[in-house]
């Protein structure tokens, strides 16, 4: 199964950049909010290349018009792009079976992406549905952010939301690296965690079970090998995860 990930991508998505003569891109131009220190596009399932790019240049070092989807994947830093393509691919399979509320649906990832310098640049992106129609989705819509607060370590952070993620989420858990990955949902308790609380003050303070509080933090022992509680949160603080 997992000689088929990033395959998915590669099928639906085009390696064009936009048109400017588009009246598509001057509609985006308008009307896409721009904000300093953020680089956006919007992609087109329908016409099969971007709609829009603005801020790659101060970003990564590239012109707007040479921004294509498939670059932006392929710009990924050695040690994050197999999870990274992996849950991008997860991502689009997933969201292509959401029938209902489909704006409601966004994903992030933290990431080092590759400057065309050579510099490593640490990101924050967000990826969501710009437009759909009777269920389908016809663009998405991604901003990044540079990440200056810490450094990023081996262990990517993901998350997803909207109505039904939880779904998403386990399956990434099964069926990705795990040993690169860890969710929003498991840091959280892990984080309380890492300050004392037991499991079960945990479960209060996120108002799940307890059950569910030990499926968010007991796998992790398995996933980055660590033998206790203690050496997780260890673990977790010398990969810049806390």
């Amino acid at each position: 199964m997992k000689n088929d990930f990033g395959k998915y991508t590669r099928e639906i998505v085009s390696d064009i950049p936009f048109d400017s003569n588009d009246s598509e891109y001057q509609k985006c131009k308008e009307k896409v909010p721009q904000f300093t220190g953020q680089a956006i596009y919007v992609y087109s399932f329908v016409k099969n290349r971007m709609l829009y790019a603005h801020g790659w240049d101060k970003m990564l070092g590239y012109k707007d018009e040479e921004i294509t989807l498939l670059k932006l994947i392929r710009l990924t830093s050695e040690r994050h792009s197999n999870f990274s393509n992996e849950f991008t691919d997860k991502a689009l399979q997933y969201i292509k079976n959401i029938k209902v509320d489909l704006h409601k649906y966004s994903f992030t990832i933290e990431l080092e992406k590759i400057h065309k310098n050579g510099e490593i640049i640490p990101l924050f992106s967000r990826a969501g549905i710009h437009k759909s129609k009777n269920g389908t989705i016809l663009e998405i819509i991604g901003i990044s952010e540079r990440i200056h607060s810490r450094k990023l370590g081996n262990i990517m952070q993901y998350a997803a939301f909207g109505p039904i993620t939880s779904l998403f989420e386990e399956s990434l858990n099964e069926q990705l690296f795990n040993e690169l990955g860890i969710s929003r949902k498991e840091k959280e308790a892990l984080e309380l965690a890492a300050k004392g609380y037991a499991f079960k003050e945990i479960a209060n303070k996120l108002k799940v079970s307890q059950s569910a509080i030990e499926k968010r933090i007991i796998p992790l022992y398995k996933r980055f090998n660590v033998k206790s509680l203690p050496h997780l949160i260890s673990f977790a603080h010398d990969n810049h995860i806390l």
